[in-house]
């Protein structure tokens, strides 16, 4: 096993030379508008991931894909001579779904924000349904009443039934 941080030092360095391979040397008109997106390896170093994104139509893509599969020997001795490790990993490129899943998050988003329009436009002309104030509120002339009783009943409280009866209509206080 190889250390995490010298393994992905190598996929940075892999992700380099094939990018400056795809822009300078490999001249196979298939070849589209690629970008180099990221390198994975495994932690043995005897492969690597290469995804990559082509801009252009499906066919594009597949024509590119093809150049990509066709130049993998090259690029492949070009990354052993340039990074000088025992064993040059075996490449393998892979479609990077970057750009749709990009376009599938705007469009997403671009839902999201014609709904929160909707609720907005319903909810200006919108009036609550029950009372404006929701919660109970005693008037100031109740709050005297409730006060004047409550002191009464707190004169009278020992911890006990007030009216010396329980529930079952026998005495609530212990016989003396």
């Amino acid at each position: 096993m190889v250390d995490a941080a010298r393994a992905r030092k190598l996929a940075d360095r892999i992700q380099q030379i094939v990018a400056e391979m795809l822009e300078r040397r490999i001249k196979d008109p298939r070849l589209g508008f690629v970008t180099v997106t990221d390198t994975r390896i495994t932690n043995d170093l005897r492969d690597a991931t290469v995804y990559y994104t082509v801009y252009g139509s499906d066919g594009e893509r597949a024509e590119t894909a093809a150049a990509l599969e066709s130049a993998k020997g090259v690029i492949r001795s070009e990354v052993g001579r340039k990074t000088g490790v025992r064993h040059t990993p075996s490449i393998t490129f892979v479609m990077d779904s970057l750009m749709e899943n990009a376009a599938h998050i705007d469009d997403l988003l671009a839902k999201a924000r014609a709904k929160d329009a909707e609720v907005a436009k319903a909810a200006q002309d919108a009036s609550p349904a029950g009372d404006a104030n929701p919660y109970r509120e005693n008037a100031p002339d109740e709050d005297e009443d409730l006060d004047e009783d409550d002191a009464d009943d707190d004169a009278d409280f020992d911890g006990h039934d007030a009216a010396g009866d329980g529930e079952d209509g026998r005495s609530g206080r212990p016989p003396s």
